[in-house]
């Protein structure tokens, strides 16, 4: 049985000191999938581990788009997919999704329920949960 370790955040600030915990903790993980409802944060702790890893560019939902690309300082790409409102696995190919998770780059799921079958063993799971107006963070 995995065991997982809880981050409570409480308020934003707190979001990056997370952000690196999970990449000091998982360094050779390069494929994080973030679960959890609509609302709960996933994009904003995606934004925090951008700007860990030296990006300044605006992070946002790829939601129409499924896949953003965002540089870091150092001209290394992060990938970050939202699949809420694919309706297939076909269109997870038609991107050609394993040219992005075995690239080497990171890559920041969300909604990867959507894609379960198409995770490699490598990829790391992040649950996020509201309870009681915080925002608890487990990996």
């Amino acid at each position: 049985m995995e065991t997982r370790e809880a981050h409570q955040v409480k308020h934003i600030d707190q979001l990056v000191e997370v952000a690196e915990k999970l990449l000091i903790t998982h360094p050779e993980t390069r494929l994080f999938a973030f679960y959890g409802p609509m609302g709960v944060g996933k994009t904003t702790f995606i934004k925090a581990l951008c700007r860990v890893l030296g990006s300044d560019e605006i992070v946002s939902s790829p939601t129409f788009s499924i896949v953003n690309q965002y540089l870091t300082q150092g001209e290394e790409s992060i990938f970050h997919f939202d699949f809420y409102r694919i309706k297939n696995l076909r269109e997870v190919y038609d991107i050609g999704y394993e040219d992005y998770f075995y690239s080497g780059n990171y890559c920041f799921i969300e909604w990867p329920e959507k894609v379960e079958p198409l995770l490699p063993d490598s990829c790391k799971k992040v649950y996020m949960q509201e309870k009681e107006g915080e925002r608890v963070i487990e990996f």
